[in-house]
């Protein structure tokens, strides 16, 4: 299949290309448009119009002209002096979503930059070309952008065959035409909350995936502690004006509608501890702040962010410079987002806790038959500690910090790139607490008592689970369970599986 972009995509459209890889074409508007950019900067620059970062220099040096003669050099000059980004190269999904990003930011018609620019970028996406960017060492725009655009103009490294590889020799070799860089196009292809708004979709749409998959373990969870639902009542969820804890109530009622057990233990328990009374009051407002989080990041990804932007009206040109590069609506957004991970992350590790510890549970200690000669599923809580240990580390704001740059000119630095970019690892993290979790829910199913049915929807996950996961009756090895599992809650199997 071929998205074809005008001016705008969804989130879920921008991973069908970052994730599966799916084709992209321009409409013929969006062709227009920048055609018709490109025109306005030819003729700013005919008519000599002053414009930052086009005939100035950058950052303190905007009061320093740049001649014509020198316009082609200087390109080449800002992308060489900023690619500085340091450290291990950033994943192919990654880079995937930034050079989107660019084409994004540039299909608006408010960037000056020329058609042959965006196709280039476009052409390498679709040929899944993986671009060497370092991921340390940005505040926000520039570095990890001047890397892939001077790999795109021959000068850096492109993955072939596992071997990182001049990027020249394989843009060759997939015909694709090496960037030929003229007024303001550099700098366009640096600017931008491009890095900082790529991290944050892959980061959204895989936070949507974790929800999901929170309250189906949540609903498997009711059912194996023999916990009552009568917490999740209609009447109560209405007495408190939250409506996405309403929301989660049904859902979890709604996965459980069908249990033997959750009817046993309907009254039979008058209140269970917090990690299963308050599930919908954490998902609830977990959800809530993902989904503001994702209107943000929708509005931002199809926004132009580029600094100056090229304004036509009335058969005019004007050349306007601001600070819409500035990372801070995404960075306040994804900071937020992990610290709601976060609260998720400390339900998990005491529900697993408590199925762990035979006084809580009333199940055989660790979930092992044997647990005198046996240590079970004890060390994978020890696992689920030092993850949300470092969770709890990167939860801290990176918005709230400011180092000034670029000789006092950039006083206020937004620093949403870190908000970004330590998302994907707070995610990782849960999944790992999520899939350990998973892996004690099961354990603790075996010790149900198996007269009573469960729902039809768990029911379905454990005969899935029970062609992936032993019964523990000795001690075995874990890890290769655990990472099986963490692949299945990433991948959205249990989603798909409970659809159909």
């Amino acid at each position: 299949m071929t998205i074809i972009l005008d001016k705008t995509l969804t989130i879920e459209e921008a991973m069908k290309i970052i994730r599966f890889n799916e084709k992209l074409e321009f409409s013929e508007g969006a062709k227009k448009r920048v055609s018709a950019s490109r025109d306005c900067i030819e003729r700013a620059v005919d008519l000599n119009i002053p414009m930052y970062g086009v005939t100035t220099g950058l950052g303190s040096n905007s009061t320093k002209n740049i001649s014509r003669e020198e316009t082609k050099i200087y390109q080449e000059k800002i992308l060489k002096s900023h690619a500085v980004s340091v450290g291990t190269p950033i994943k192919k999904e990654e880079v995937r979503a930034i050079m989107l990003m660019v084409i994004l930011n540039g299909i608006k018609g408010y960037s000056g930059v020329s058609l042959e620019t965006l196709n280039c970028y476009r052409r390498a996406l679709n040929e899944d070309l993986y671009i060497y960017v370092p991921g340390s060492g940005s505040v926000g725009y520039l570095s990890l952008e001047a890397h892939i655009a001077l790999s795109l103009s021959g000068k850096g490294k492109i993955l072939e065959n596992n071997i990182w590889e001049p990027s020249k020799e394989i843009l060759n070799r997939h015909n694709i035409d090496l960037l030929d860089l003229s007024y303001k196009e550099a700098l366009f292809l640096i600017s931008g909350t491009t890095s900082v708004t790529a991290f944050a979709i892959i980061g959204i749409y895989d936070m949507e995936n974790l929800l999901k998959n929170f309250e189906l373990i949540s609903a498997m969870e009711i059912e194996v502690n023999g916990a009552t639902t009568r917490a999740f009542d209609k009447r109560l969820m209405s007495v408190r004006k939250q409506p996405e804890q309403q929301e989660v109530a049904e859902k979890i009622v709604g996965y459980l509608e069908d249990s033997e057990i959750c009817e046993k233990y309907y009254y039979e328990n008058l209140q269970d501890a917090l990690s299963l009374r308050c599930i919908p009051q954490l998902i609830g407002p977990v959800k809530k702040k993902i989904m503001e989080a994702k209107t943000t990041i929708l509005n931002e990804m199809n926004s132009c962010t580029d600094n100056p932007i090229i304004y036509q009206e009335d058969g005019g040109v004007e050349v306007i410079s601001g600070c819409n590069p500035d990372s801070s609506y995404v960075g306040l957004e994804m900071d937020c987002c992990g610290i709601a991970l976060c609260m998720l992350a400390k339900m998990s590790d005491r529900r697993t806790f408590r199925l762990l510890d035979e006084k809580l549970s009333g199940k055989p200690a660790f979930l092992v038959r044997d647990s005198g000669s046996n240590s079970g599923l004890m060390i994978t809580q020890y696992t689920q500690a030092g993850l949300l240990n470092e969770m709890k580390m990167l939860a801290t704001p990176s918005v709230i910090d400011n180092i000034p740059t670029c000789a006092n000119q950039e006083d206020y630095v937004a620093m949403g790139f870190n908000s970004s970019k330590k998302n994907a690892k707070l995610v990782e993290n849960l999944t790992y607490i999520m899939a350990i979790e998973l892996l004690a829910v099961f354990q603790g199913n075996e010790y149900m008592d198996k007269n009573l049915k469960k729902s039809s929807v768990t029911a379905k996950i454990y005969n899935y689970l029970s062609d992936i996961i032993p019964l523990l009756d000795e001690d075995i090895e874990l890890y290769p369970i655990i990472e099986n599992l963490y692949e299945i809650i990433k991948t959205e199997k249990l989603i798909e599986l409970v659809k159909n």
